[in-house]
This record gives structure tokens, sequence and C-alpha cells, in this order.
């Protein structure tokens, strides 16, 4: 018999995604409440069609051939409901411009991983060929200083054979041991959408609310 509290986690329809706003600060962000799952990662790491590819729209998170020109925190809401949200953080590393705006880029990331009560996760997305980078250490500091649970995912796997995939991703499990009670990790492939239906489910526990 299933009872109110342990009622099952339920599936949400990430193709209904749709644009809320974007904010260039924290203060700017929608009202911090509810529950939100952030997408970060460095530039070339394919976080835009990573988010494309789960929501099944070509165009939702914005592709580029310019690495980082994505410099706005992005907010998508999850079938129709704002108080569930997709959250496009700023692309970091590769983008051309001055070192005094990626210096500011990195403060905003950082006021907002550490002071949005409503971030339940954090999507941390790494090439699977060049994964841990600095930028990579420096947001899981920031999930560990509040204890938040990371997802990472290894992306365009499908640049790999099998066996040289699968080998990354113990290789990053192994690196991540310490944290393995924060910090699961996945092979992941836009291009072929392996791995989206595992990223769905992790994402359907973060944003799930239980009744009160």
């Amino acid at each position: 018999m299933t009872t109110p509290h342990d009622s099952p986690v339920p599936r949400l329809n990430y193709p209904t995604a749709s644009f809320i706003i974007s904010a260039p600060t924290l203060a700017l962000c929608p009202d911090d409440t509810g529950a939100e799952v952030a997408f970060a990662g460095r530039s070339n790491a394919g976080k835009s069609s990573a988010i494309n590819a789960l929501t099944q729209q070509n165009a939702l998170a914005r592709t580029s051939r310019t690495p980082g020109r994505t410099q706005l925190i992005n907010f998508f809401s999850v079938m129709n409901d704002e108080s569930r949200r997709l959250v496009d953080l700023p692309g970091y590393g590769y983008a051309k411009v001055p070192e005094a705006v990626k210096i500011e880029w990195q403060k905003h990331l950082a006021e907002y991983l550490r002071n949005r009560f409503s971030l339940r996760g954090l999507v941390l997305l790494m090439d699977v060929r060049h994964p841990l980078t600095e930028f990579d250490q420096m947001m899981l500091d920031y999930a560990d200083q509040r204890e938040m649970p990371v997802h990472i995912l290894l992306t365009k796997a499908d640049k790999l054979k099998k066996g040289p995939a699968s080998a990354a991703l113990q290789k990053v499990r192994s690196r991540l041991k310490e944290w393995e009670d924060l910090v699961s990790v996945q092979l992941f492939s836009s291009l072929k959408r392996d791995g989206v239906d595992t990223l769905s489910q992790k994402l359907n526990q973060w944003l799930y609310t239980p009744p009160e």
C-alpha cells in the first residue's frame, strides 16, 4: 500500500520547457521559491546542446559557433509551472571577451551557486575527452561548500568508441570518489540522445516537491 509520503516521483515532461527570463545578476533572477536545477559547463562542453536534447527543442538554449556568447542566467519553466525551473548558466572559458568581463561572469556565477535557496542540484557538463578542468573543480568546490548534489554529464561520448568512453567514465568516478555521496556521473551524447533518460530521472528527483 502506498501512502502520500512514499508516492513515486512524477515523470516531468521536459519537452514542455519554455523560456521565462534572462538575468544578468542574482538580484534580477525570478523569485527564489520552488525548485530549480542549473546546468553549468565550459563554453565548449555542449551545455546548450544537452538542454536542447533533453527538451527535444532545437533552439530552446542557444547554441553558437562562438563559445561563451551566453552571458546571462537563463530560466526555463517545465510543464508550464514556473515553480519548476531549468537554469542555463553562462558558459565559461573560451569566450573572446575581456578578462574583466570573465571575472564579472565568475562573480555572478559564484553568487548564484552559493546563495540561491531554490537550487536543488547542479548538472555539470564536461567534454568526455577533457574532463575535470580547473573550471570543473571550481564548480565542484562551490557545490561541496553547500553540500549540494552534482550530476556530471560526460558529453560528446559519441566522439569515442565504447571502450575508451567507459574507461573515461570510470576514471572520473575514481577521481571523485571522495564526493561519491553527492556526485553522480554518466556518459551523454546530444547527437545520439544517449543518456537523456538517465538525466531525466535525476532531474525528476531534484525538481519533485513532495505534497505538504
